[in-house]
């Protein structure tokens, strides 16, 4: 049964009367076929409405979800014959990214993202979705290899932030998140960025260098987590409804601030609903994106690539 989240509660209360009419229609042989169309038909409408105009706030709670699909889940309803790739060649393998080897409408393409679990044990090998050095190191690994073979680069991001934990630091974490940011503006393959959930600091911008930088519809990006702004600006994370708000983490507010170039709709309710349309949005977004993209010479690729990341962002002068 899929988590119901707390604004949620009230579609979830229709639900239940529904099921205690049908359960009420079966044992007592009555016709309630209207009054649970009748029932259905609200609990839809609501749904609609309510998913039409959601919070920052509540697009987080989405974007959180547990059972929201994961990069490997994506990998396997878009590509076909992944071979996955191991280890940065210095020594570790880290789990929270990984990356290989696809086919994607045929093409070979190199995919990476940023894997979280479903379980505690899996959470536990993925390090929630927090990367370590060793893991931009790799997929710097997969870049260059990429470039060597002239494959795509599809990246897809889902993450709470760069692991902050003192080991990652002595082993150079904003180093390898830097260098990355370096050597991805100067590949000379398409690449291509989704934020498929969480897209928090430099975690995600280490992966994000592209082309074409999408979101899905209920995935946020933001340079801070709302709980880690709002503990900076007013010394309570319980504020973080109000710095959802002024970061401007949605993909309607990145559009318009020129920050992503596209957002991939998902199904009513959230991709954690039905993982197969939401992947089939993205290989559709994914497949016409490429299609643009490789008809570019490699100079102006490149060339774009940097304008479109020096002219992010709008300002207002006072």
């Amino acid at each position: 049964m899929t988590a119901v989240l707390d604004f949620e509660k009230p579609i979830a209360e229709i639900q239940k009367k529904i099921d205690e009419l049908k359960k009420m229609s079966e044992d007592s042989g009555l016709d309630m076929a209207k009054q649970i169309q009748i029932f259905e038909k609200q609990a839809q409408d609501y749904k609609k409405e309510l998913y039409s105009k959601l919070k920052p706030s509540q697009k987080l709670q989405i974007a959180r979800h547990q059972e929201r699909p994961k990069f490997l889940d994506y990998v396997n309803l878009i590509c076909e014959d992944f071979i996955e790739l191991h280890g940065d060649r210095e020594g570790m393998d880290d789990r929270a990214i990984i990356g290989g080897i696809a086919k994607l409408d045929g093409k070979p393409v190199m995919i990476i993202g940023i894997q979280k679990g479903k379980t505690t044990k899996e959470n536990l090998e993925y390090n929630f979705g927090m990367p370590q050095p060793q893991g931009y190191r790799k997929a710097l690994r997969l870049f260059n290899h990429a470039n060597k073979f002239h494959m795509p680069i599809i990246t897809l991001i889902d993450t709470p932030g760069a692991y902050p934990g003192i080991k990652a630091e002595e082993t150079g974490q904003g180093a390898a998140i830097a260098m990355n940011l370096r050597e991805m503006s100067k590949l000379s393959v398409p690449i291509i960025s989704i934020i498929t959930g969480e897209g928090c600091s430099g975690g995600a911008l280490g992966l994000a260098v592209a082309d074409r930088v999408m979101m899905l519809e209920h995935a946020y990006y933001t340079v801070i987590s709302p709980e880690g702004c709002a503990s900076i600006l007013w010394r309570d994370a319980a504020k973080f409804e109000d710095a959802a708000e002024a970061l401007k983490i949605t993909s309607k507010d990145l559009l318009q601030l020129g920050i992503i170039d596209e957002e991939i709709k998902e199904p009513l309710g959230g991709a954690h609903n039905d993982a197969s349309m939401t992947a089939k949005n993205i290989k559709n977004a994914i497949s016409k994106a490429l299609k643009e993209l490789e008809k570019m010479p490699e100079d102006k690729l490149i060339e774009e690539r940097y304008a479109k990341f020096r002219a992010m962002g709008k300002f207002i002068e006072t």
